[in-house]
């Protein structure tokens, strides 16, 4: 639909595309981090390396809309688009990064289920992305975000488990504060991945 305006146009959703790429292959790498602890700090430096390559996609999508006079979206929409994915990945590189440094020695089953939903809502946004450049797909965008909602919905009662669980259980306060702080961002992933569906849910409804 928007691709046939401008030539130009189209690059926008290429963009959007190889940035939603990046988050999948990060949520990947979070949860084969989460699986196997074996080769942690090569789980890490991936997703380090991932989330450089995501932001090169964030600058290069900002740096287009400041040069593109007609855009094939709202202007503010593209930029909360973009910012609020590499939001997704910021959060997952924090995650690898906060158990490389708190010097986790082992992980939970609530972790990994966390991760397990994280990667299920990208793989929604990835989805989502990818239809946006024709809304003549409407319906089904909008069934995809619904799903978004759903998984986010999960991850925070799975979270609020895993709290109750923790304080229940653990015995160890250092082990308790540090755990708590991974299964708060791996939740706040989903909370973005829902923000994200959120302003894709707009943009069909100001377009289609």
């Amino acid at each position: 639909m928007f691709g046939r305006l401008m030539p130009t146009e189209g690059k926008f959703f290429d963009l959007f595309n190889q940035h939603a790429e990046f988050c999948l292959k990060g949520a990947q790498e979070m949860l084969s981090l989460m699986r196997n602890f074996d080769d942690l700090d090569i789980r890490v430096h991936a997703i380090e390396q991932i989330e450089q390559q995501a932001d090169k996609v964030t600058t290069e999508t900002i740096e287009l809309l400041h040069k593109t006079f007609i855009t094939p979206l709202d202007r503010e929409d593209i930029h909360k688009l973009i910012t609020r994915m590499d939001d997704i990945l910021d959060l997952m590189e924090d995650a690898a990064q906060t158990i490389s440094l708190y010097d986790i020695k082992a992980i939970t089953p609530e972790a990994v289920r966390l991760s397990e939903l994280c990667l299920e809502c990208v793989q929604k946004v990835q989805g989502a992305v990818r239809l946006i450049q024709d809304l003549d797909n409407a319906r089904e965008i909008m069934k995809i975000c619904e799903e978004i909602d759903g998984l986010e919905s999960k991850a925070d009662h799975v979270m609020r488990a895993a709290m109750s669980k923790l304080f229940r259980d653990e015995p160890d306060v250092k082990n308790l504060i540090k755990l708590k702080a991974i299964y708060e961002i791996l939740e706040t992933v989903t909370d973005r991945c829902e923000d994200v569906a959120k302003i894709i849910e707009g943009i069909v409804l100001e377009n289609a």
